[in-house]
């Protein structure tokens, strides 16, 4: 009768909360402590060897054990570290939240605040979200945002949370919803208003996306006109910030913007003929140029001037037809 050897699989084990998972022959439980305080040093052990998988299914058993026992929170926070050491940051965001809200006093919450922060500028920075928690797939500065969100919620007065503030309006940039990236500015500066060096950024950044807003389609002038007020008000209260020189820049461009708009609608009125609304337009011009700039010889300016000359001396100044229906037209 002969005899066979048979290799044997590994084990498939079962835990509670965590699923089925193979153990490597003779390893099987291994990592199994009946103290809490030794789980959690196989824990550690684990994690600081690069076996995120074991330190995980350590971490975890023991807080399945020893909910209550003052080595639950590191457990906890060892959770997280391992998913991040696993590239699933979406999990370990999961895990330093649970932290969070089942164990407030632990000494980790400003670690995972940290964290937490981390993770999610993770997917500003363009990292993508997994599908189904395994495949990454997509980018969505919404649910990033959402993460930011309860990271402000999590501890509002926290060392990231005006930053976090912040970066809620840069994911709004990036998806060029300017609209609400003004909202979030505005709302850090208000909400963390005695911290200068939050205000003047939430300043600047709100008049630039002001100004990127203003530029969104061909050019909105009451956007423009917001962001000068902005940028003006910058200046005002962070007069030695490093920025006013741009700030200045931004609102000379801005202002050579506005003159521009203006003259596409001072060359619409002259083509139809509506000569009072020409000249309007054209003066506009000028003002623009000439008393907020000092660019008189801006070729924009030249133009306003010369055909303001023009206009004056045509006799059908006098018989404008300003109240025809023509439609001004978008710059």
């Amino acid at each position: 009768m002969g005899c066979f050897t048979l290799r044997c699989p590994a084990p498939l084990i079962f835990t509670p909360g965590e699923g089925w998972s193979y153990e490597t022959p003779g390893t099987a439980g291994d990592w199994m402590r009946d103290r809490a305080s030794e789980q959690l040093e196989v824990a550690q052990q684990k994690h600081d060897e690069g076996d995120f998988k074991t330190g995980l299914k350590a971490s975890k058993r023991l807080i399945r054990q020893w909910p209550f026992s003052d080595y639950a929170p590191d457990a906890q926070y060892l959770a997280g570290l391992c998913y991040e050491g696993m590239n699933k940051d979406e999990k370990a965001f999961q895990e330093y939240q649970r932290l969070l809200q089942e164990y407030p006093t632990s000494d980790r919450f400003e670690e995972c605040l940290t964290r937490q922060f981390e993770i999610t500028t993770r997917y500003l920075d363009g990292k993508r979200f997994r599908i189904w928690g395994l495949i990454p797939l997509y980018r969505s500065m919404g649910k990033t945002s959402e993460m930011y969100q309860e990271v402000i919620e999590n501890g509002p007065f926290s060392e990231v949370a005006s930053q976090a503030q912040m970066n809620i309006g840069q994911a709004m940039e990036n998806d060029k919803d300017f609209a609400k990236a003004v909202k979030a500015y505005e709302k850090a500066a208000d909400k963390y208003n005695k911290n200068p060096e939050v205000v003047a950024d939430a300043l600047f950044k709100t008049g630039l996306a002001l100004m990127k807003d203003a530029k969104a389609a061909e050019y909105d002038q009451g956007m423009a006109i917001k962001a000068i007020d902005v940028f003006t008000d910058f200046i005002a209260l962070f007069p030695t910030e490093e920025r006013v020189n741009q700030a200045n820049q931004f609102i000379d461009d801005l202002r050579i913007e506005q003159a521009r708009g203006s003259l596409v609608v001072a060359r619409f009125y002259d083509k139809k003929d509506l000569m009072d609304g020409a000249m309007t337009y054209y003066n506009d011009v000028v003002d623009i140029l000439n008393r907020l700039l000092n660019a008189p010889e801006h070729p924009y300016a030249v133009e306003a001037r010369e055909r303001l000359s023009e206009l004056r001396n045509d006799p059908r100044v006098n018989h404008s037809q300003a109240g025809s229906e023509a439609q001004e037209p978008q710059s």
